[in-house]
């Protein structure tokens, strides 16, 4: 295929993608109702992470978490509406993720070997799941520990929290697809260690610098910054860790003497 017939190729999956964004983003729209009461859940004590502390809590014989609600207020005349329309294009994005990739797959597909092509699916497939799991971390773990920690931190009592709602869902997405972007470590360690640039022994030579390096993206992931959100943030990027060295090749050296 010449250049311009390659443009084309190109052009005919950038529409594809557009048209499912579009329509995705548009049945969004259409269920409202649904999708805030997901986004705004973490805000209540009743939340599931919060139970599960709260069963967890009374094996111990503790007090159960202090039950709260916190507020979220709008300050914006259009901010509604307008949060309304970035929430839909935003759960379009993750939900048609796998449609996305699949176009982006055709196009590349083509011009690869056979065994080239196995490796990038195996590659796509992967990082789809790694990613939807990100973000079910991110939504059940990283962010209610976030929103209970700040949303109910006060300097004094004369103080209430009110909490605008372009700043949550802002904080709702940021932390969401970071989390899920994350969640990628060990697709990228498998396609550097392919390339030769990494491999299973040098990860396993700086572990304990990789912890250090670990708990500060942790600490840069969660904006509470307090410690105890900060563990259950490094635990998953630790595991990931560890499955990054079990998905990587071995030096090239130790492979040589294997084949002979």
């Amino acid at each position: 295929m010449s250049f311009w017939d390659h443009l084309d190729e190109l052009r005919q999956v950038l529409f594809h993608i557009g048209g499912a964004l579009l329509v995705l983003t548009i049945a969004s729209f259409c269920f409202k109702e649904t999708i805030f009461n997901m986004i705004f859940a973490p805000l209540s004590s009743e939340f599931a992470l919060y139970k599960g502390f709260d069963a967890l809590l009374s094996i111990f014989g503790l007090p159960p978490i202090e039950p709260f609600d916190i507020a979220v207020i709008n300050i914006d005349m259009a901010a509604q509406f307008f949060t309304h329309l970035r929430v839909s294009f935003y759960v379009a994005l993750i939900v048609g993720m796998p449609y996305y990739f699949y176009e982006l797959w055709t196009f590349v597909r083509p011009a690869l070997y056979p065994n080239e092509i196995k490796a990038v699916k195996k590659s796509f497939g992967f990082a789809g799941i790694l990613f939807y799991i990100g973000i079910l971390v991110g939504y059940f773990m990283v962010l209610p520990m976030t929103v209970k920690f700040l949303g109910t931190y006060q300097v004094s009592e004369y103080v209430p929290n009110t909490i605008s709602l372009t700043s949550y869902i802002g904080m709702f997405v940021s932390l969401i697809l970071i989390m899920g972007i994350v969640f990628e470590m060990p697709v990228l360690a498998a396609i550097l260690s392919r390339f030769s640039l990494i491999n299973k022994e040098l990860l396993k030579k700086y572990r304990r610098h990789a912890i250090v390096v670990l708990v500060i993206l942790a600490a840069i992931i969660t904006p509470s910054g307090d410690a105890f959100t900060m563990f259950f943030v490094a635990i998953p990027l630790y595991l990931l860790y560890e499955f990054s060295i079990i998905v990587c090749a071995p030096a090239i050296k130790e492979e040589n003497d294997i084949n002979q």
